[in-house]
């Protein structure tokens, strides 16, 4: 308990100041680790979505895990360990909210494929997550695992494992920094991995009508190329995405279940950490 101070608020007898700044900066330390992770995650640190919002989610999860964790001392807050304590609340909301976003950039990558070699590059757009021009294909994947992710109670999987994280490691305890940077080295690799396989069955169709454009013209030299070309190449490519949805829900599934496998196992492994 902290010692009562004779010092009130307003001349409201029972309310002390001391406490009272105890209390808010306790709460105010453990909410960096939720608002950094809102901050930086796919979902909820879209552009798109207000600041306001934000706050209003962290205040409410921070009221959630508040009985559950063990309040810094006053002595802990008005010392140089604060420092230290800030950044690794601050480190393990980013690490964790940044690891997801790599991983759901594989459809961002895919679509920017797909589009620039079936010649949709020019239908781009700016993209309201991060404020930059995408192709519309981009676009399209990134909100059909959006929609995937949110259907399948995906967000609220990665919130409840962000508040485990506060069981696992309490706030005070400094993380292991070497397991955050290996899983977003991890992350970037899975990457470049899931978003070949995701534009797999794009390229596949478009090779095969390259090769079937290039015999077409070789057999009949005197078609132009670009007046046949061009069009033939749009119309697969839309009858590819149109017939490859279940394929491709299915390989974002996967992809949304395996960034919420790696996210419960890098904080499982801040345990050993």
């Amino acid at each position: 308990m902290l010692p009562l101070t004779t010092q009130t608020i307003m001349g409201l007898p029972g309310l002390e100041l001391q406490g009272l700044i105890t209390l808010i900066l306790q709460f105010f330390v453990a909410m960096l680790r939720i608002s950094a992770f809102l901050i930086s995650s796919p979902l909820l640190g879209a552009r798109w979505v207000p600041l306001q919002v934000r706050l209003i989610i962290s205040v409410m999860l921070t009221l959630i895990i508040w009985q559950y964790t063990t309040p810094i001392s006053v002595e802990v807050l008005t010392s140089h360990q604060a420092i230290i304590i800030v950044f690794s609340e601050i480190f393990i909301g980013l690490s964790a909210g940044l690891i997801l976003t790599i991983w759901f950039s594989a459809v961002l990558l895919a679509g920017e494929k797909v589009a620039g070699s079936s010649g949709l590059s020019f239908a781009a757009q700016v993209d309201p997550n991060t404020g930059a021009q995408t192709p519309v294909v981009s676009q399209i994947f990134y909100l059909f695992l959006l929609v995937l992710f949110t259907s399948t109670d995906g967000h609220l999987v990665a919130i409840r494992t962000l508040l485990d994280s506060y069981r696992i490691l309490p706030i005070g305890v400094t993380p292991s920094f070497e397991i955050f940077i290996s899983a977003g080295i991890q992350a970037a690799g899975t990457m470049f991995f899931a978003a070949s396989i995701i534009m797999l069955p794009f390229a596949i169709i478009l090779l095969l009508t390259n090769i079937s454009i290039g015999i077409i013209t070789r057999s009949a030299p005197s078609l132009n190329l670009f007046s046949i070309g061009f069009p033939i190449t749009l119309i697969g490519i839309f009858f590819v995405l149109y017939f490859s949805t279940t394929s491709l829900a299915n390989s974002i599934s996967d992809l949304t279940n395996a960034s919420l496998l790696n996210l419960q196992d890098i904080i499982a492994r801040l345990t050993n950490g």
